[in-house]
């Protein structure tokens, strides 16, 4: 062994052949972190005063290759001054340079993923061979972010300039086919015969078979195109990225302005570009947020690892009661993922709805090329329908779905209780009704919790796992495990009126009704709340949720929370749904829902409208629109923090990521708040207490702002 660290080892193999392997011992995967570079600085100091060297090969025994940089050093270095970062670019592209400039050719042998500074890694190497498992990509701007180690400048002048772009602005990990294609990498090979090719490969340069210096020269010289073409070019990308990234997410659009400026530059001086096109990205606020997210997710996925390993059994089969369209989404996701389910109901035409919703699901998989018609068939034979309770004694979970009624689900998760194993776990999907009343009439109440999806169930990554005062540790593991297993982000809340993302979503359209009766129009919330990053403004979601759903968890909401939720007289919600306009399933709501020329729904505004609302007579401020809007809502993320229905920061923020589209871009409701500052956050709701007690600072806000606190800290 020529050297051993922490991180990297290199030995000598035969025919003067090193061998560079990332292998870091104290971790599960390789990524690129201060003591990782450090080490491979002195593995290319030490090759280049070694002159029994005549080239090297790269290699990982581990499942991956090298995932990318160490996330969780992000967020530290990224606060430093603008001076001390491009230092930092500096210093660490040096290394992967000078790697790349190893007098004798190089290759990477990539068994697993190769992303972002992974694959920036491999691109330093005179070849590439990939094994048929690999994946490798640039997906940087995912983060905010654009490639810091060279990849803005190496992989254009290995792929051109569209075929980078794309890489790197859609930031999508490829497949070894597809990346040989383009030229991204040289050979793909089975998994067992990648050292062999590799070394093959290595030989072959040594011995002028292949044209290392040649292939070298080409990733460090200018592009290869005239001004016409390079117009053209980034014109062309200009459009397509930035109506697809907007204002909001400003790394993709860096990441081409950065290509455009370097394109006629040699890599050295290119790299210059690249590092100051980097820290002006990653001290961007949408990048800060966006790598909190990313920290944020790796947590649940954490707690998910955890519950599967403290689970006292997996879940390998399981049921639905009520097959409707969610019941259907349901069973669907569940047998997707190879967990087969039992669907109950009491009539022939609700399965048959079921499993048409199943169908309707993987057809469109199918259309879309995601699912082969082998898959569907299978996934389809793994749902049962069934009229009685018997087919449900041996599975391991019951997912109760049927209507959002106390006294029915009570009937239903009785009988239910009866028919299944003692050791199997009943959960119910409500999304407002408490868990606790639920469990009143049931034998083992300890085996019973909450577990609410949200619709579409295969497109909604959340799952809210509800805590009931009953519940054991054992039934939450279980089914947090059950929905990871299912592909969900489960999230676990305890009981209370609206649970979390229901409950916090309420002040938000309360504040949209009190708007309307000042005498807001719904079209200009809508707008501004749209440019804000909803998904949706609040009259298009509401149409969307169902006006019927919403003005039914009034009562909920305004009896639990009577100071801050109570019903609002004259409210443009309830009018409506008088009227029996419930939304887009009615074809009319706040808009109206027909069809184009070419069969695709459209909404339009219906003047009429207003003579059941009122009409608008003023138009806000659109600062005051977002801060109306917000503060409520924010407020009472916080307070469930306070009371401790969600167990972190973190965790409140991603379910409103993932249940309600919340802004990436902005981290969540409490990053927001950290963003604009908690004194300033309060000091703007100030303006608004004469509106009620939604707009009064939770006592925790008012606590962290007297200590300096953050809700997130580097």
């Amino acid at each position: 062994m020529i050297y051993e660290g922490q991180s990297l080892q290199c030995q000598m193999l035969d025919n003067g052949i090193v061998e560079v392997i990332f292998d870091n011992k104290n971790e599960s995967v390789n990524k690129f972190d201060q003591a990782t570079l450090n080490e491979w600085r002195e593995i290319i100091n030490l090759l280049n005063n070694n002159s029994e060297v005549k080239g090297a090969i790269v290699t990982s025994p581990k499942s991956v290759f090298i995932v990318g940089a160490d996330i969780t050093e992000f967020l530290v270095m990224f606060a430093n001054p603008r001076e001390t970062m491009i230092k930092w670019c500096i210093e660490a592209g040096a290394i992967f340079s000078g790697f790349e400039a190893l007098p004798f050719p190089t290759v990477a042998a990539i068994n697993g993923f190769a992303l972002g500074g992974g694959f920036e890694m491999a691109l330093t190497c005179d070849y590439r061979v990939a094994s048929t498992a690999a994946s490798v990509g640039l997906p940087e701007t995912q983060l905010g972010l654009i490639p810091g180690f060279g990849g803005t400048i190496r992989l254009p002048r290995l792929i051109g300039i569209d075929n980078a772009i794309e890489w790197i602005a859609m930031a999508k990990p490829y497949k070894p086919a597809d990346a040989l294609k383009t030229g991204a990498i040289d050979a793909v090979t089975e998994p067992e015969q990648l050292i062999e090719v590799a070394l093959q490969m290595v030989n072959d340069a040594i011995n002028g078979k292949l044209d290392w210096q040649a292939k070298r020269a080409e990733k460090q010289a200018p592009l290869k195109l005239n001004q016409v073409e390079a117009t053209m070019a980034f014109t062309t990308a200009k459009g397509v990225v930035g109506a697809k990234a907007l204002s909001h997410y400003p790394a993709p659009m860096e990441a081409i302005r950065v290509i455009e400026q370097t394109a006629h530059l040699p890599a050295s001086e290119a790299l210059k570009e690249e590092h100051e096109g980097f820290t002006t990205v990653c001290q961007s606020a949408q990048a800060n947020a966006m790598v909190q997210i990313f920290l944020s997710d790796q947590l649940i996925k954490k707690k998910a690892k955890i519950a599967a390993k403290t689970a006292s059994k997996q879940v390998k089969s399981a049921a639905v009661l009520g097959a409707g369209i969610m019941g259907g989404g349901i069973a669907y996701q569940s047998a997707s993922k190879g967990i087969p389910v039992v669907m109950k109901d009491i009539n022939t035409a609700a399965l048959d709805l079921g499993i048409s919703e199943a169908i309707k699901i993987l057809n469109k998989g199918v259309q879309l090329g995601k699912v082969t018609p082998e898959k569907m068939a299978k996934v389809v034979a793994s749902i049962t329908p069934t009229l009685d309770y018997t087919t449900l004694q041996h599975v391991d979970f019951v997912v109760e779905a049927v209507v959002e009624n106390p006294k029915v689900k009570d009937s239903v998760l009785q009988e239910v209780e009866k028919a299944i194993g003692s050791d199997a776990i009943l959960a119910s999907n409500t999304s407002t009704i408490s868990i606790d009343k639920l469990a009143t009439n049931l034998q083992h109440p300890e085996k019973f919790c909450g577990m609410h999806f949200f619709n579409p169930v295969h497109k909604m990554p959340l799952v809210e796992v509800i805590r009931g005062s009953q519940t054991s540790d054992d039934t939450i593991a279980t089914t947090v495990a059950y929905a990871s297993a299912m592909g969900k982000s489960a999230i676990v809340v305890k009981d209370c009126p609206g649970f979390f993302v229901n409950r916090v979503l309420f002040p938000y359209f309360r504040a949209f009704s009190q708007l309307l009766n000042d005498g807001a129009d719904f079209r200009q919330l809508d707008k501004v709340m749209a440019a804000f990053g909803w998904p949706m403004g609040p009259a298009y979601l509401l149409d969307v949720v169902g006006i019927d759903t919403s003005f039914h968890c009034v009562d909920v909401l305004a009896s639990g929370y009577p100071e801050r939720m109570s019903a609002l007289a004259d409210d443009a919600i309830e009018k409506l749904y008088q009227a029996k306009k419930f939304g887009q399933k009615s074809g009319s709501g706040f808009y109206t829902y027909t069809k184009d020329k070419k069969g695709k729904p459209q909404k339009l505004v219906d003047d009429s409208i207003f003579e059941l609302i009122g009409q608008p007579n003023t138009e806000l401020n659109e600062d005051e629109i977002i801060d109306r809007m917000m503060i409520p809502f924010v407020f009472e993320v916080i307070r469930c923090l306070q009371e401790g229905i969600v167990d972190s920061a973190a965790e409140c923020d991603m379910a409103l990521i993932y249940g309600l589209g919340f802004p990436p871009f902005r981290g969540g409701a409490l990053k927001y708040v950290d963003q604009i500052g908690i004194n300033q956050f309060i000091e703007n709701a100030k303006k608004y207490q004469h509106l009620g007690a939604a707009y009064e600072a939770p006592e925790l806000l008012q606590q962290m702002a007297a200590n300096n606190q953050n809700f997130y800290s580097a």
